[in-house]
């Protein structure tokens, strides 16, 4: 949309949401509120973009950048109101001929559609148009008045309104787009005549009004423009947008046996036919080939998980770990920067990091590859058909080669060649009788010791 500039609001300190994290940098489903509002803005391709920041608040300006490079970051030193927000952008728009949008960065659920038609709104005959929805609770909410006509004329503050302007369930959302030129020439006539004292948005249509111009508005549903303030409202947003993701990962040929015990990051990727126990927890960067099965209990983050593989129950997949095509990781693995090669099998209790494992290989349970020497990462390498046995250790950097054959408890320090055998064990000493011995020994010395002495 070339003719559309778009103002993102988030300079508000979030101050219920009792957090050093400015507000719109919590994150729902893997996203931070205003990555949320910048992916639909973006998708809107705005011939400009400006982000209102609070001050020290530089983490805001990173944010936005990482989903529009040629976003501009302006900072509103003193919080006065939505309407003084909005003037902060001024210097990079005054010389804009078009329409502005105006959102709020901690309105995530909003959809492009929505905002592509209250752009659309904007016309010669009604050079504003806000977004309104139908409340099933309207109170604390200004009113949209529209007439018996289908006219929009005013916004109205619920302390201002009448009996019957309260019973008004048609509510303003904040959001707006408006005719750029008179955007800048009406801001100004807005006042702080209020109890905040500050200058607000809603005074910009009545504005318009007065000018002798019309108003539009468009509706929406009410949960695409639930906002955040509290916690609370933060994981009504978390549950919507789970929801959404549940759905459309079943919609594309997932199972999901228990849908609602299943939370998905926006970016994770599910093939046909997999199918997903109760109870994972996908965070961000993650990929599942077609036909693969995710038992209960695994928690996987930045991994890709090849066709037709099986992991978990209880799992951990950390950043890195790739699993190929047919791979078995049990209960209780632990997973992180590692390749594990097509029918490999780390079925319990075993952590593999920094590693490659070959094909069609078995780790067993309780074996690890000790990567982290204290200062450094080193690769573990384990050769195609090759067997670690149980409680195996093996100190990076090091290479097991193919076919060859690791002997349980043993410390593998040095590289194994190809079908060979390693074995490093203690000498095993047995003591007859030993056992008896010893606890006899112990109890008399104790029976020693409380025995009263002679004066």
């Amino acid at each position: 949309m070339a003719d559309l500039a778009v103002i993102v609001l988030a300079a508000g300190k979030g101050t219920r949401m009792f957090s050093d994290l400015p507000k719109v940098l919590h994150q729902a489903a893997g996203r931070s509120l205003l990555g949320h509002v910048l992916t639909t803005v973006v998708d809107l391709a705005p011939a400009r973009l400006v982000v209102v920041a609070g001050p020290d608040m530089p983490e805001v300006a990173e944010e936005a950048r990482r989903y529009c490079s040629t976003a501009a970051t302006v900072v509103q030193a003193e919080r006065n109101g939505t309407a003084h927000a909005v003037s902060m952008a001024e210097p990079h728009l005054a010389d804009f001929k078009g329409k502005i949008l105006i959102v709020y960065g901690d309105v995530p659920l909003l959809g492009a559609a929505t905002l592509r038609a209250l752009a659309d709104a904007v016309c010669d005959a009604q050079p504003l148009a806000v977004l309104g929805f139908e409340a099933t609770d309207p109170t604390g909410y200004g009113r949209l008045i529209v007439t018996g006509d289908g006219r929009f004329t005013a916004i109205r503050e619920e302390l201002d309104a009448t009996p019957e302007e309260r019973a008004v369930t048609l509510c303003n959302s904040g959001v707006m787009a408006v005719d750029s030129a008179l955007l800048w020439e009406l801001l100004p006539g807005i006042g702080s005549n209020n109890a905040k004292g500050e200058f607000y948005l809603t005074d910009l249509p009545g504005l318009i009004v007065a000018a002798g111009r019309e108003l539009a508005f468009r509706e929406c549903p009410e949960d695409e423009v639930l906002g955040v303030n509290t916690r609370a409202q933060l994981a009504v947003i978390e549950a919507a947008l789970q929801h959404r993701l549940r759905r459309a990962a079943m919609l594309k040929g997932a199972t999901l046996v228990a849908p609602e015990t299943v939370f998905l990051s926006v970016d994770t990727e599910l093939g046909q036919d997999v199918v997903v126990e109760p109870h994972v927890v996908f965070a961000n960067g993650v990929k599942v080939g077609n036909r693969a099965t995710i038992r209960s209990f695994c928690h996987i983050e930045r991994a890709t998980i090849g066709e037709a593989a099986i992991v978990g129950p209880f799992a951990r997949l950390r950043p890195g770990a790739t699993l190929a095509r047919d791979v078995h990781v049990g209960n209780f693995v632990e997973i992180k920067q590692a390749v594990i090669d097509d029918g490999a099998k780390i079925n319990h209790l075993a952590y593999v990091g920094d590693a490659r494992v070959g094909a069609a290989a078995n780790v067993g349970a309780g074996a690890i590859t000790c990567n982290y020497n204290g200062v450094d990462k080193n690769l573990t390498e384990i050769g195609a058909g090759a067997f670690i046995g149980t409680n195996a250790s093996l100190v990076a950097p090091v290479r097991v080669g193919e076919g060859a054959f690791v002997a349980a408890g043993s410390v593998v320090t040095s590289d194994v060649d190809p079908d060979a055998l390693y074995i490093e064990r203690g000498e095993s000493k047995i003591r007859a009788n030993w056992v008896k011995r010893y606890f006899e020994a112990l109890r008399a010395r104790k029976a020693g010791a409380a025995a009263p002495r002679e004066k």
